[in-house]
């Protein structure tokens, strides 16, 4: 990307493209059921970030219970939901950042910024759920955190790689513009 600048056609767009798959995983994280599941049969227990829902025996009707009438539940919900939110307002961004002619680097590494700021706060969503839910809600059978906390977490691993690419991209601004003058290291006698 350095080698060919960010006007070259097929690199220009690649950060705001993973923050994108970013945005998907998140999404995936935030309606899917598998944030905890029974691991075998029969299965008993299936939980998201927003309910909790189990059934007595196989075969039978799903109990669902909403896990926002705990403080925790709620405050889990609403750091990873501020986390998105933030991702995505960083998508935004890096879409018009990367959209002008003349990249304005500033620009750039305030949005690596606030990716760090966003992983923070979806660190701690993913942190206070399964604390809090192993600690104060009753779990039947073998249980483990399964696919959508998962993407959770490869959510934030994301907003912290990409914070870091973004924070570092400023300082090859002049690699990047084409500024710098080629170096030879063979000299003709």
């Amino acid at each position: 990307m350095v080698k060919y600048g960010l006007d070259y056609t097929r690199c220009r767009w690649i950060l705001p493209l993973l923050l994108g798959i970013g945005v998907i995983f998140g999404i995936i994280a935030l309606a899917g059921r598998g944030w905890l599941e029974s691991q075998t049969l029969p299965y008993v227990q299936q939980a998201s970030l927003w309910q909790n829902c189990r059934r007595p025996q196989q075969g039978g009707e799903w109990n669902c219970e909403s896990l926002m009438g705990y403080a925790w539940g709620r405050a889990a919900a609403a750091t990873y939901l501020v986390g998105f939110l933030l991702l995505v307002i960083c998508f935004a961004l890096a879409i018009i950042a990367f959209a002008i002619d003349t990249l304005r680097f500033n620009f750039i590494r305030g949005i690596g910024g606030l990716l760090f700021v966003a992983a923070v706060f979806s660190i701690m969503g993913l942190v206070i759920y399964p604390v809090k839910f192993s600690s104060e809600i009753e779990m039947t059978g073998i249980n483990m955190f399964s696919w959508a906390y998962g993407f959770g977490w490869t959510t934030a691993i994301m907003e912290i790689c990409l914070g870091f690419f973004f924070c570092c991209l400023p300082n090859y601004e002049d690699q990047i513009l084409g500024n710098v003058k080629p170096t030879y290291f063979y000299s003709s006698p």
